[in-house]
């Protein structure tokens, strides 16, 4: 097989989540890859947890549902609890280190990289890129598509009336990128 990856994005709603899931599916799409992307709608909007699912593949993808995800981007203490042990031995986990106690993090399973995606976001100028930050660590970390397509393709989710925002949101993937190097 190819390149396959598949990801839980899960945090509070109102951080972004089905924001990075819509890119990293715009990205791959952009990369030539096939995809599929499941955000979960509902009382997460108000800000429980919120989560989309995103499968990335070479080849032809049999089901958009992930039972055990070789990756997990937990934004906040609720949805690693709820996602972290679903995710396979050795998945790749990114964990909001600014938000969640990294004491609660199963290393001895798991792949897992601490972002301080909020403090990060801070020095950026805007805390709601944590998100992105978060995003450009997973990126970083599977290696499943260059970033500079990912950076590329924030063109494709974030709205015309706000397309000064992309050169600060590529950054913030940028940064999230560099802390795993």
């Amino acid at each position: 097989m190819g390149v396959y990856n598949d990801a839980i994005i899960a945090g509070f709603g109102g951080q972004g989540v089905m924001l990075i899931g819509n890119l990293l599916a715009y990205s791959a799409m952009e990369n030539g890859l096939n995809v599929t992307y499941i955000p979960v709608y509902g009382p997460e909007m108000r800000g429980g947890t919120a989560n989309c699912t995103v499968v990335i593949s070479q080849e032809d993808i049999g089901s958009p549902i992930i039972k055990n995800p070789l990756g997990l981007i937990a934004l906040n203490r609720p949805s690693l609890d709820k996602f972290q042990p679903m995710v396979q031995d050795q998945g790749i986990v990114i964990v909001n280190s600014s938000l969640v106690d990294m004491e609660l993090a199963d290393r001895k399973r798991l792949q897992v990289h601490p972002v301080p995606a909020n403090e990060i976001a801070d020095k950026l100028g805007n805390t709601r890129m944590a998100n992105m930050v978060a995003l450009g660590a997973y990126v970083q970390a599977t290696g499943v598509i260059p970033l500079e397509v990912v950076q590329k393709s924030l063109v494709n989710v974030i709205a015309a009336h706000y397309s000064h925002l992309i050169p600060k949101n590529a950054e913030a993937l940028e940064a999230g990128a560099a802390v795993i190097k």
